[in-house]
Parts: C-alpha cells; structure tokens; sequence
C-alpha cells in the first residue's frame, strides 16, 4: 500500500516515507513525501482555486455549507474506516477514535456548515453625509499545520472555518500520522469541492512546515503543536509577509480540588484528564492541586483507580489504554519519570515502560510533587498524574497560575460562588468546573501566554479566518 499527496484533486507522487503502527511497530505503508517545490505547486493551486471569477469564489454561500454537510454524511458513511485508520496510525483506542475523535470531527464540520450563510458584516452610523458598512471576506490561502495526538479531529477543526469562510487551504498533517488527512483528501475531492481548495501535503517540519510558515503567497497559518515549534513559525511568518498567524500550544493544566467536592467525581475525572489518549493532550490535567484534608483519600483513590486502566492493543475494545507515539517520546517520559523520582516526589504506581511492549507505559501516580520539580514545571505529554496538596484558596490560585502556560484548567467544588471566584482568577482560555476536557465546537479553545495565540472553535474562529473591509459612501443628502 502507498499514499500520495493530494494537490489540485490530485494524487502526485515523489519521494516517500514510511509510517509505522505504534502498538505493533509493523510498518503500515509508503506515503509520497512533499517538500519546497511541492509546497509551491499547492499554493499555485489555491491561489488558482481562491481567485476572483473561480467556480469557488463564485460559489453561493448555501452551497458553500451544503459541500461541508456532505463531507460530514461521507465521514459517517466512513466512519468504522476512518477510526481504524487513526487507531492504526496513533495507537489510541479504537473505541476513542470512533466515538470521541469521529463524533467531534463530524460535529465540526456540520456547525461551521451552519455558519455559512451567516457571516456578516455590520451598518454603523458616521459622521457627515456618509453612509459606512463593513463585508467579510476570505483570508486568502491558508496553511495548516496539524500535530500527530489528534490528526483527523485537527485536520478539521483547521479546514471547517477556513472553507467556512471561503478561503482554500494547504494542510500539512503530522508526518508521523499522515493516513486520515489522505483519506479525508478524497473524500473532498467525491464531495464535489473544486480543484485546488483543499491540498494536502504529508511531509516533514523543516521541509514542508517550514515551506508553508516562509512562504510568500500564503495568507494565514494555524499550527497545533509545541510551543518550541510554535516560536519558528511565528517567527517564519514575520520574517516573511507577516502573514496572520493563530496558534494552539503547550499546556501544565492546574486542576484544583477543593474539600468539599464530590471526591470519587473529581478522582475520575481528573485521571481521564491525566491519561486519556495516553497522557498525549495539551490539555493534560498534569497539576492536580489537592487541599489538604482530602489529600491523601484523594492520592489513595487515584492510585487504585490508575492501577486498573486496561492497557493493551488499541484495537480490543476491553482495553482504554495504548502505546505512546514513537520511541522517542517514550523516552522523554520515561526521564522525567526518572527526574520525578529523584527529586524526591514519591512514585505511587506505574513508573515505566510495560515489559514486552515496545511503546506502551503503565499509567503513572506521583505524590508528594512540589512545584519546583521538572515533572511540575515541563509538559510531558505521557499519562503520569502529579497530584499536589494546598492549605488555602489562595495559595492554590497563586500556584496554578505560576507557571509560562495557559491553555486549560479545572476547579472542583460543590460551591458555585467559590468556582466562579476561582474561574475568574485563573490564567486559562478554558476552565472546567467539576469536569474535564469537556471541550464543545459551539465554545472557542485557546490559550493564554505561551499556549498559543487566537482562539479555534465556536463564532470565535470565524474572526481568525477572515478580513473585515469597511465601505464608507458619501451621500448627496444627510440621512
């Protein structure tokens, strides 16, 4: 089996890698490889598809929502497929991919479709014989580029408001998860999009990412990933055009779990925080701040909860639990579990990689963390809980907000007015009350300081993927 890149509706060959599924590490197939030239050729093609007079430009906004609606009826049709793909090219769950990563992705595409014929501009009253209104238009070409935890779930939160909002869009998925952004690309290309709206270009970060975040012709870049990469291509794009620029980044989520929660609640839903999709999430609860006269029933609950996560081969529905991506961030996980232990957290359970296994590692507990250590302080982006104790309101909202991210938080309460209190005084774009990761495509999803800049998601998007123009008229008459 092979895959090509898809520019212009069409599949070009070239140079190829592979790509391996991380719970077997069987390689799965070939895929053609696109670098500078071929970032060149896809951007010809947008700009061919997004010029004035094109069968897109020219396209009605209702039809422009009836293509997004059918390509969400063809993600339905595919569904068992495309979850197979991304559990193949992940190593998360099939039952996770299939009901959480389809279910959003579906969802997305059928809201923005909504939108569609909605987006508008305003009238406003001026001064003098003027009459003044303001149209929204498209970007222009927009690069996304979109990381290997979540490939088909951002591939579409990336292509849904920009082809809202009528602009053509260059994907580059992650190259160690190219195989759903493929199929998605003939799944357009059957919805009956026009050549050249949507390319897709699996490739390399120094190469292909590199191309599109420099290049010239290019209007706007979204990129989901590491704060590291997410300062390159900011700086990419000022150094070029300045090109408009929104990012998702890093995150340490703080959870704060006051004593008069509902304690088993707060236990699960912060462990699903932790672990799920195998600790890979920028929105990882990776700080959970416990008061102190719960701490410890908390940390016992939690590590008897940890102890029973079914790891195993993603594609058995009894297991919850699969591989890291590759090696590499095994390792990195691993060392920090490492530098955990050494600094003098105490290693509840879990704590290495499963005998055996090749990429998969125990569900992890640490208590004890203090906010110094390098397990408090840097992302691991692996399933290892860090659960800390506070004595005082305060002192826990200092605490999580000490930190250089601000991308998610949670507070866990049956008191309301103290949840608001709280909410209001964390630095995050989101923050769960007595839940987690409940993430809906109606609200916008963000970060705070260096968790990324503009807001994906909800009305909020919209603004991200398009320019405003004001008109203004002079009048013979006042009005």
């Amino acid at each position: 089996l092979r895959t090509y890149s898809y520019i212009n509706l069409t599949f070009l060959s070239g140079k190829r890698f592979a790509t391996y599924n991380p719970a077997t590490g069987v390689k799965i197939c070939d895929v053609e490889e696109a670098d500078r030239l071929d970032v060149d050729k896809a951007v010809e093609a947008a700009k061919a598809a997004g010029k004035r007079g094109s069968p897109w430009r020219k396209m009605d906004v209702s039809s422009r929502g009836r293509l997004l609606n059918k390509l969400a009826d063809l993600m339905e049709r595919d569904r068992t497929l495309l979850a197979t793909l991304e559990t193949m090219d992940t190593g998360k769950p099939f039952l996770h991919s299939f009901f959480i990563d389809l279910d959003g992705s579906i969802k997305t595409l059928r809201y923005y479709a909504g939108w569609a014929d909605k987006i508008h501009g305003k009238t406003m009253p001026v001064d003098d014989n003027f009459m003044c209104f303001t149209k929204h238009e498209p970007i222009g070409v927009c690069g996304a580029i979109i990381p290997w935890n979540f490939p088909l779930l951002m591939f579409v939160w990336k292509i849904a408001p920009a082809l809202c909002c009528g602009n053509t869009v260059i994907v580059k998925p992650a190259e160690q998860t190219p195989l759903t952004a493929l199929h998605m690309g003939s799944l357009i290309k059957e919805c009956g999009f026009p050549p050249g709206v949507v390319n897709i270009l699996p490739g390399f970060g120094p190469t292909a990412g590199a191309a599109i975040s420099s290049h010239m012709d290019i209007d706007k870049v979204a990129f989901t990933g590491s704060t590291e990469v997410g300062k390159l291509i900011k700086e990419a794009a000022a150094r070029s055009n300045l090109k408009r620029v929104t990012l998702e980044l890093g995150g340490k989520n703080p959870c704060i779990v006051l004593a008069d929660a509902d304690l088993q609640l707060a236990v699960e839903e912060v462990q699903r925080g932790a672990f799920f999709n195998q600790g890979q999430c920028c929105t990882a609860a990776a700080r959970v701040f416990v008061e102190e006269p719960v701490y410890e029933e908390f940390v016992r609950r939690s590590v008897e909860s940890a102890k029973k996560v079914a790891v195993g081969d993603p594609m058995d529905p009894r297991m919850s639990h699969g591989p890291q991506i590759d090696q590499r961030q095994v390792d990195k996980i691993l060392d920090l579990i490492e530098a955990g232990k050494r600094e003098g957290a105490k290693l509840e359970c879990g704590g290495c990689a499963v005998e055996d296994r090749g990429l998969f590692v125990q569900p992890t507990v640490f208590s004890g963390v203090r906010d110094h250590m390098r397990i408090a302080t840097e992302e691991i982006f692996g399933p290892v809980q860090c659960i800390f104790s506070f004595k005082s309101q305060e002192e826990a909202i200092d605490r999580a907000n000490r930190t250089q991210y601000g991308l998610a938080a949670a507070v866990f309460t049956r008191d309301m007015d103290r949840a608001l209190s709280i909410s209001s005084a964390l630095q995050a774009g989101t923050v769960w009350v007595n839940c987690y990761n409940a993430l809906h495509v109606q609200a916008p999803f963000g970060g705070y300081k260096m968790s990324g800049n503009g807001r994906e998601l909800g009305e909020y998007a919209l603004a991200e993927y398009s320019e405003v123009k004001a008109v203004t008229i002079r009048l013979t008459e006042k009005p």
